[in-house]
């Protein structure tokens, strides 16, 4: 599957437009998570534990929009984005991760 940020593939041909796929994931820190992010955010400093917390998000979100792609019969997805939000009272983090899936071929 070729993912790309840009609306078009150097080299390639879209042949059909599938549609608008989107792969959304919420989370939420862990106990410890919460602790050490709450004691960094006193002291100051990188939150390693809150940048983790939202890299396995966002792979997630990716994740869970290649497998609505596949399922729409795509080789590419074009015009990848990102989204988070804040959910239930910053409970909880939203990511969305969205782009339009499409059917592609080489250029000869």
């Amino acid at each position: 599957m070729i993912v790309t940020t840009t609306m078009d593939l150097a080299g390639y041909r879209i042949v059909e437009y599938r549609g608008m796929v989107r792969g959304l994931i919420v989370r939420s820190p862990t106990i410890m998570q919460s602790i050490t992010g709450g004691l960094k955010n006193i002291i100051g400093g990188k939150i390693g534990a809150y940048t983790d917390m939202c890299e396995t998000a966002r792979q997630q979100a990716y994740d869970h929009m290649i497998e609505h792609a596949e399922q729409m019969g795509a080789n590419a997805v074009i015009g990848v984005r990102y989204d988070a939000s804040q959910v239930a009272a910053d409970a909880a983090t939203e990511v969305l991760c969205y782009g339009t899936a499409v059917v592609i071929q080489k250029i000869s």
